[in-house]
This record gives C-alpha cells, sequence and structure tokens, in this order.
C-alpha cells in the first residue's frame, strides 16, 4: 500500500482533500493531508512561507512516510511538488498534477502569465492583502471560476475556508534538474472544465514536460468537490500500476 501526500492549492488548505481521503484509505492507503506552514498566518508567518521552505516541510513528510510515497499536488500546489522532487527524487514514487502547475526550470507561478491564456476573471479574484506580502480571493465571486459546477452547498462551505496566500512562492523562479526532478515519473490529471488554468494551459504544461499518464476528468477547477470518486479513482490507478 502506498502513502499519498496531498498538497493543496492557493488560498485553500489540507481540508481540500477530506472527500477524497476515506476513499483512498478504504482502499488501504494512507494518506497525509498537510496545511501548508503559514497560510492564513500572522504577517510574520506569511512573510516565512517560502517555496523552499514549504519544499523542505513537504520533503520532511514524505522521507519519514511510509514508501511507496505518491506526491499529489493541486494547483499551485504543483509547484511544492516540483521543488520537493529535486530535493528528495529517491523517496518519491510518483508525482501527481491534479489542474496544477507543472512548470520548467527557470519560471515561476507569474512569469508563466506571459504565457498563459488571459484570464481576467480569475486574476478579478485576487485582492492584496493588509500585510502587503499575501493575497485573498473575492469569495463572492470565487464560484463561477473556482468551481463553477461543483454542489453549491460543498462549494459554500468549503469558500467559507479560504485563508490568506503568501506572495513569495507564486514569484520564486523553480530551480529544477533533469538528473533529480526529472528522474521522478510525473502523472496529470486535467480537469477539462477549468476556469482558473485554462485547459489549453494545462496541455501547454504537458507538452513543454511530457507525463507518463493523463487523465481527463470532467471536472471544474475543485475536481475534489465537483468530481471526487473519479479524482479518487484516478489516484488509486496510478498507485495499482506502482505497484503492480
Amino acid at each position: 500500500m502506498a502513502t499519498f501526500i496531498l498538497i493543496h492549492g492557493a488560498w485553500h488548505g489540507g481540508w481540500s482533500f477530506e472527500l477524497i481521503q476515506p476513499m483512498l484509505e478504504a482502499e488501504g492507503h494512507t494518506v497525509i493531508a498537510p496545511d501548508l506552514p503559514g497560510m492564513g498566518g500572522t504577517d510574520e508567518e506569511l512573510a516565512a512561507a517560502t517555496l523552499a521552505n514549504w519544499a523542505d516541510y513537504v520533503s520532511d513528510l514524505c522521507i519519514s512516510a511510509v514508501k511507496p510515497v505518491i506526491l499529489c499536488g493541486h494547483s499551485r500546489g504543483g509547484l511544492v511538488l516540483s521543488e520537493t522532487a529535486e530535493r528528495i527524487p529517491k523517496d518519491i514514487a510518483a508525482l501527481v498534477y491534479i489542474c496544477a502547475m507543472m512548470l520548467p526550470s527557470g519560471m515561476s507561478r507569474e512569469q508563466w502569465r506571459d504565457r498563459a491564456e488571459p484570464n481576467p476573471a480569475f486574476r478579478a479574484l485576487v485582492q492584496p492583502h493588509p500585510s502587503g506580502i499575501a493575497t485573498i480571493i473575492d469569495r463572492s465571486h470565487a464560484a463561477p471560476v473556482f468551481a463553477q459546477i461543483s454542489p453549491p452547498d460543498l462549494v459554500e462551505k468549503a469558500f467559507d475556508r479560504l485563508i490568506a496566500e503568501p506572495d513569495q512562492p507564486r514569484l520564486t523562479e523553480l530551480n529544477l534538474s533533469q538528473a533529480r526532478y526529472g528522474s521522478v515519473p510525473r502523472h496529470y490529471i486535467e480537469c477539462v472544465h477549468d476556469k482558473t488554468i485554462p485547459i489549453s494551459d494545462q496541455r501547454m504544461m504537458q507538452s513543454l514536460q511530457p507525463c507518463l499518464s493523463v487523465t481527463s476528468l470532467d471536472a471544474d477547477h475543485s475536481p475534489f468537490l465537483s468530481r471526487p470518486r473519479e479524482l479518487a479513482d484516478a489516484l488509486l490507478k496510478i498507485a495499482a500500476e506502482i505497484e503492480a
């Protein structure tokens, strides 16, 4: 059995995976879904939240976990996956990007905007945090962009939990090598109705860094709300292939 380590996206937390965690555990797997340090914290905690610190934190989780480890990330969580794999490639059996940022070395999330499809609806949601070093989401207009086909009751509960996202990880260029990061098998779970990271952007990232497998879900940017069973099944299939 595998250990799934599930890394949440921007403004979210480990709670993102509450619906799929029991589905994975029912098949005998272990699930770890942490809140990344500093999320929604004090100004000092937000300032200390860097991509390097997050990758070190997740590396420790991977090293101490029962193997094999399948490291999964949603949205911005993909940046953390890549940096973690660069640090400890031998401790990770697979990377799974869930409508996530799978960027090449030398590029930051912010720089990706120059290549990506223009997305004014998403950009309009992102508001400055009073600290000046983080952002928050306009929750009143988030559903049509983040979760337009998800059950409204689940969306309302989830968006009540959105918190401040530190700026530094978004601004940090990835530093990846083929020998380390590139040695870890990559899988992509694309969400065809995504209005946050449009499917065209997801597929552009896949073309830049081909994956061992690609699974398409009839989902929005919140597949853990809109298609939890299908998302869990996609993860279980990857685990079964690793253990075969």
